[in-house]
């Protein structure tokens, strides 16, 4: 009779700062024995980090179609500029963030970049008082709100380094999950927060941020923790620009998490335009939806493959948007269709944000897999892995530009137009999408990516 020993290897050393030597999740011992209860309160914290980040990146979404009712008196460009603004500022943020919690460690950049929110914050609670405020200002202080992506960024690479491989997949979704449910959240909470006995309170979309930011500091500094072993991989990210893969799948991420988020951030402004005697106290639904259903595109992907699920995806697009069309084509536009097709869009473009991302992985891997056997070249596969990482990175920062990109388009062609170019530009993600991964005889078809 014998009986499996667990080795537990270097035992885990805690030293000032909370740095933590001879991490090692893949190893059983150290995981089930102290690694997994670590592992899992820093994804808590982390994730709660990353939720007011996103929320930040959402905030200006719901405030700015109030700013007429307090005197504010802006164009409608001008308003859709305040909207993508940090989209834009939010892209940058990812790249330079991705680099920060190797380099800093992942709880002290928790902390900093926590703490980095309350520029946004106050500013906001500032310049929305007076309107007076030149808009200059004001675009600046609006800008500042995308430090909020790059809190995304980070919380992703810290939390990759505390959990193993099989258990990557799902510690990663949660946190990613989690960090797309700020955008609900604060779509929910500011129409309920902002209204007074007197009127209007817009300065309260920024101070109640204010004790949740200092609250996500203190419980990074004293919870969370810096790992030693973890390295930044910054060339595979350069690696991975060589392979067309990248860009492929960074544009169809513009199709799918970029229409999350960019509509998010248009979805109270559009309502208030078209509809302006509804309230925005139905806006928090679409990224609700959006973030509850992203595990579900994940899933499905796995059973029927990613880029068929995606081409799915961008086909529902197309019908959500060509719905919304429809509806305001009409003489007397109905405001329930309207919010029906457009949680049908926030639907599709969530579950999209789990396919593509299933997509990275599974094409590096067929790359390095023999299409008659079916076999995994153990070597290339180590190689695979690393230019997953390297795009995922890439089609991150480019496909948050959706937040940018949308609310110009609007600004640019009209809420009727704007959904026009919608459609031709998710027509050519079809076509890119089944060329290069669908077609019968493209160089991954056999693998069902």
């Amino acid at each position: 009779m014998s009986t499996t020993v667990m080795h537990e290897g270097p035992k885990l050393q805690f030293g000032r700062g909370r740095w933590i030597d001879n991490w090692n999740p893949e190893n059983e011992a150290q995981w089930q024995s102290k690694g997994k209860g670590i592992a899992r309160r820093n994804l808590a914290w982390s994730m709660f980090a990353e939720f007011l980040g996103f929320a930040m990146l959402a905030v200006w979404g719901m405030v700015v179609p109030r700013l007429l009712d307090v005197g504010f008196q802006y164009t409608v460009n001008q308003m859709f500029w305040l909207i993508a603004m940090p989209g834009l500022f939010g892209a940058f943020m990812r790249f330079a963030y991705t680099f920060a919690p190797p380099r800093f460690g992942g709880r002290n950049w928790t902390i900093a970049s926590a703490l980095l929110l309350l520029i946004p914050a106050t500013g906001l609670a500032w310049a929305v008082t007076n309107p007076d405020t030149p808009y200059w200002l004001m675009l600046t202080i609006a800008t500042t709100a995308g430090l909020g992506a790059g809190n995304f960024t980070s919380s992703m690479v810290n939390i990759s380094f505390f959990y193993p491989e099989r258990e990557k997949g799902f510690a990663l979704g949660l946190n990613a999950a989690g960090g797309n449910l700020g955008t609900a959240w604060v779509q929910f909470t500011i129409p309920i927060v902002i209204i007074t006995g007197a009127g209007l309170a817009l300065d309260r979309a920024g101070l109640m941020f204010i004790p949740l930011i200092i609250l996500a500091a203190m419980g990074a500094y004293f919870f969370m923790n810096n790992l030693s072993s973890a390295q930044s991989d910054s060339k595979a990210l350069l690696m991975s620009t060589a392979d067309k893969n990248t860009w492929i799948m960074s544009f169809l991420y513009i199709g799918t998490f970029g229409s999350f988020i960019g509509y998010a951030n248009s979805f109270a402004t559009l309502m208030r335009l078209e509809f302006p005697e509804v309230t925005t106290n139905y806006v928090f639904l679409g990224a609700l939806i959006g973030a509850t259903i992203r595990p579900l595109g994940g899933w499905m992907s796995d059973r029927y493959g990613g880029a068929r699920m995606t081409l799915v995806c961008f086909a529902v697009m197309i019908f959500g948007c060509g719905g919304v069309i429809w509806v305001l084509f009409q003489d007397q536009p109905s405001f329930p269709l309207f919010l029906t097709m457009f949680l049908i869009l926030f639907a599709a473009a969530g579950f999209g944000n789990g396919t593509t991302y299933r997509m990275i992985p599974a094409i590096f891997r067929a790359q390095v897999t023999d299409r008659q056997t079916g076999k995994v070249d153990p070597t290339g596969l180590v190689r695979a892995r690393r230019l997953a990482g390297g795009c995922i990175g890439i089609a991150g920062a480019i496909g948050s530009l959706g937040a940018f990109i949308i609310p110009r388009v609007f600004g640019t062609f009209g809420i009727k137009g704007g959904f026009i170019v919608f459609i031709v530009a998710y027509i050519v993600m079809i076509i890119t999408l089944w060329f290069f991964y669908e077609r019968r005889g493209s160089a991954l078809s056999f693998a069902r990516v």
